[in-house]
């Protein structure tokens, strides 16, 4: 059984992986300030609850948006295994073309989803990564990464909302019955969440023009449930795209 973990600014997804199939998906929230005996305690726990043994932990691959959380997954594992995760980055085998500007600032997150979603999906695809951030990116025909563009998220632009002004409140992540809402709350919901969607009916338009041809628009990340349903467009929601992806780089470069 393979441990893969992505960890995002604000959560922790962590899944148990046997060959094709993920047996076991847990989150936890992030928190750069704990160590990886605090971690590894934490995940002790989790695997206990779900009735996962250890032992059967083979290997471990691990993407990481925060940095300082890099090295206390490794050792948080480390601990948990006696294994050396693979740390999703510079040197490591993916079998992703990426045709950016600097391949080097692609996050190890959008590495695995990508390569996750070449394994899945007819080319050319629009990933929608609905996190912190929205990241949204293209696979074209021939499968290279040729970029995209990223948003403020969902969670995130409601914080704005709550804080940035006097009087609105902060407000459940769902929509509300019509999207011309008649208080406050509902409106806030709308705004937000209608949005969203129409935010990646808009941008998937906008990527289509550029590419002269259409995509298959593929979401997932933890906001993803709570605005697919509500695009114009058809939208695949797969929320288990980054562990596949990370599932196939640990078979690329898993020792022998």
């Amino acid at each position: 059984m393979i441990f893969a973990v992505d960890v995002g600014n604000t959560n922790i997804t962590i899944g148990c992986l046997e060959g094709d199939e993920i047996s076991y998906v847990f989150r936890i929230s992030t928190n750069a300030a704990r160590t990886a005996d605090e971690y590894a305690i934490q995940v002790n726990n989790m695997l206990a609850f779900n009735g996962i043994e250890r032992t059967k932990i083979s290997g471990a691959v691990i993407s990481c948006v925060v940095p300082p959380l890099t090295r206390v997954f490794r050792e948080a594992v480390n601990l948990l295994f006696n294994v050396e995760a693979i740390v999703v980055g510079a040197g490591v085998k993916t079998g992703l073309n990426i045709m950016i500007d600097d391949p080097g600032q692609l996050a190890g997150d959008m590495v695995a989803t990508a390569v996750g979603a070449l394994a899945a999906y007819p080319l050319p695809i629009l990933v929608v990564d609905m996190g912190t951030a929205t990241k949204m990116f293209v696979l074209d025909r021939n499968g290279s990464f040729i970029g995209g563009a990223i948003l403020p998220g969902v969670a995130l632009s409601m914080y704005a909302l709550a804080t940035g002004t006097a009087q609105l409140p902060r407000v459940p992540i769902e929509a509300p019955t019509r999207s011309i809402s008649s208080n406050t709350i509902d409106c806030i919901k709308s705004g937000v969440i209608f949005g969203a969607a129409a935010e990646i009916d808009g941008m998937t338009q906008r990527f289509e023009e550029e590419l002269g041809e259409p995509v298959h628009v593929v979401a997932t990340g933890g906001l993803a449930s709570a605005v697919y349903q509500h695009c114009r467009r058809d939208v695949v929601h797969d929320p288990n795209l980054i562990l596949r992806g990370l599932g196939m780089i640990y078979e690329r470069n898993k020792r022998k």
